[in-house]
């Protein structure tokens, strides 16, 4: 077994490295589809552990000799994030364990912090109700990408904030899948395609992001929307049984 801990947080290695003997019976569930995440109270602090499902075989192959496992991913995306001032929870550690020489199963080691919204809101309310957001979500997401980094998976739940006075703060979770390079016109507007909402308010974070970023607003937005309208109907056709009620609020208002 493999286990990496951060140096600022080396009073929490004996608790980390008895994480695979009690995850299983211990800590309060969060979530537990795809992978299962818990969270911790030691004493010192509050630590959420995400559980990755464990790989198939030919995956196993794969994470064992050719690439790095996906919580040492998020362990290390974590550390180029504070790096470069952005915000994700602090990263503790990581866990890789193997049977006959493969890894079997891994687990990434963070501080718990609690915000209050997600950008899942936008799906639920109008551009005018939620304007503020969507301007303020646009200045961050233009911030990340002058800054290198391309979540890969930079979806509505896996965007975190909190408003202080008129100021919002975002955090980024579920670290495993990035990229660190420059971020031009066309993958700017690639990664706007997993957002949730109508074409209002994903045509005005566009513009936005289009408006700091110095690139030509009328073709970004038409870009972005491209992008967001193939990533939805492609979803749509892979997911036959998804509720219509449900694809109408991806859909609304083309």
């Amino acid at each position: 077994m493999k286990i990496v801990v951060n140096p600022s947080f080396d009073y929490l290695a004996s608790f980390v490295k008895s994480i695979p003997d009690f995850f299983d019976r211990e800590g309060e569930t969060i979530y537990n589809e795809r992978n299962h995440l818990k969270v911790f109270d030691t004493g010192n602090e509050k630590i959420i552990v995400k559980s990755f499902k464990v790989p198939v075989f030919f995956n196993r192959i794969i994470y064992t000799c050719f690439r790095a496992s996906k919580a040492k991913r998020s362990y290390e995306h974590a550390i180029k994030l504070i790096g470069r001032q952005i915000n994700t929870p602090p990263p503790v550690a990581y866990i890789e364990k193997q049977r006959k020489g493969l890894l079997t199963a891994s687990y990434y080691v963070s501080i718990y912090r609690e915000y209050p919204g997600t950008l899942r809101e936008l799906r639920y309310h109008t551009l005018e109700e939620k304007k503020d957001l969507a301007s303020a979500f646009a200045r961050f997401t233009a911030e990340i990408h002058e800054k290198a980094v391309f979540p890969l998976d930079y979806s509505p739940g896996n965007i975190l904030y909190e408003k202080t006075g008129d100021e919002y703060h975002f955090c980024l979770i579920d670290l495993n899948r990035m990229r660190f390079m420059p971020i031009d016109f066309k993958k700017g507007a690639y990664g706007l395609r997993r957002l949730w909402g109508n074409e209002e308010t994903i045509a005005f974070i566009a513009r936005e992001y289009a408006k700091l970023r110095k690139f030509d607003e009328r073709k970004y937005e038409e870009l972005a929307l491209r992008y967001h309208r193939l990533f939805w109907d492609k979803y749509s056709r892979k997911h036959r049984f998804f509720k219509p009620i449900m694809l109408k609020l991806f859909t609304d208002s083309r």
